[in-house]
């Protein structure tokens, strides 16, 4: 009976250890993946500030913002903050860090915009939910919204 107990023990064990390191795997040594949504370009300082901050502690995180609506707007041409400052300075300097600012097509067919209205350092994606889900879904990124 002990003999019993203790090959279930064993396999008990062993089954933790497998489900410990599998979630370790998970988990990964590599970097942080996050996807900004951003439908508003009212959070748009937040956002740059909260990824300036992610960045100073983990200068390897993978961070692509998404935007959509009126999320794409502090991605325009001239586009500037409640206090007049312009967005593309803080936007090229994140970009020079690896940060990706995807652009809604939905959203500049639905809003009448050509992609020559913003800023160099914008990409565009088909549709900025579609992206946000992919980028969940298949590929691990984590989500945060303003």
């Amino acid at each position: 009976m002990a003999n019993l107990f203790q090959r279930g023990m064993l396999i008990l064990a062993a089954v933790a250890a497998i489900g410990l390191s599998a979630c370790a795997s998970i988990r990964g040594g590599g970097p942080d993946k996050v996807v900004y949504h951003i439908n508003e370009s009212t959070q748009a300082t937040a956002v740059l500030r909260n990824i300036g901050n992610h960045l100073s502690v983990d200068p390897t995180a993978r961070i692509v913002v998404v935007g959509h609506a009126r999320g794409v707007d502090f991605l325009m041409e001239n586009a500037k903050d409640k206090n007049g400052n312009p967005y593309n300075i803080p936007v090229e300097a994140l970009v020079a860090k690896g940060v990706t600012f995807d652009v809604c097509e939905i959203t500049l067919k639905s809003r009448k915009l050509n992609k020559d209205q913003f800023i160099p350092e914008a990409k565009f994606v088909p549709s900025g939910v579609g992206e946000i889900a992919k980028l969940q879904y298949r590929e691990g990124y984590v989500y945060l919204k303003p």
